[in-house]
């Protein structure tokens, strides 16, 4: 079975600038939520996260409903509720995979393109990291797809190079994946967003390790 849920759900998805974040409605509440889910991913203990995030996917969800004709809100209520899934863990966690999935192809319908491209690297990541038929709706080559638009997109996001480059690892392309990961390290942080950008930067040195044991 493909990696799941914790490892997974690390997930941190769009690389949102001041700028970009001036243009949407409710902005102030977008970067909050944002730091929130950096704070809950990168600074608690796993025993304090389950919690942790079912309150914040409940903050996400009541937001996104404020702002049904929005991309952005229903990309981040999809990041939070598929972090939550990995926090749960199990069986449990395949019904609110499927709950973000639905967000992000919601959004993908109103603005393809917001925040950076986060629809396709969201769901290039749900698709190799959840388990396949008969369990759940996990597709390699839908999440190869998905994956590669998101590059294409938005090759200097942090995000992107970090999910193409874990799913790679995860096929044994280890040049392929090492690539992607060295850039997700060289990239600057992410303005206003420092816990965010030092966390993935860890995580992208940590898998760059187990690359580089394979490449000779």
């Amino acid at each position: 079975m493909k990696t799941i849920w914790l490892t997974m759900m690390v997930v941190a998805f769009s690389c949102l600038t001041v700028a970009q974040a001036s243009e949407l409605e409710g902005s102030n509440d977008l970067l909050q939520l944002q730091h929130e889910w950096a704070h809950i991913n990168y600074e608690l203990g796993d025993d304090q996260k389950e919690a942790a995030f079912e309150a914040l996917d409940a903050k996400a969800h009541a937001w996104a409903a404020k702002h049904a004709d929005k991309a952005e809100p229903l990309i981040w209520e999809a990041i939070i509720k598929s972090t939550y899934a990995g926090a749960k863990g199990g069986l449990g966690a395949l019904s609110l995979m499927e709950e973000a999935r639905d967000l992000l192809l919601k959004a993908e319908k109103i603005d393809a393109k917001s925040l950076n491209g986060s629809i396709y690297t969201s769901l290039g990541s749900f698709y190799y990291m959840t388990p396949g038929w008969p369990i759940g709706f996990g597709d390699d080559d839908k999440a190869q797809s998905y994956l590669k638009k998101a590059i294409e997109m938005a090759s200097d996001d942090m995000d992107a190079n970090y999910f193409n480059g874990d799913y790679w690892l995860e096929e044994h392309e280890y040049k392929k994946s090492a690539e992607y990961l060295q850039k997700v390290i060289d990239l600057p942080n992410v303005e206003n967003r420092p816990v965010y950008s030092k966390g993935r930067k860890a995580e992208a040195a940590e898998k760059l390790k187990k690359a580089q044991k394979h490449i000779h």
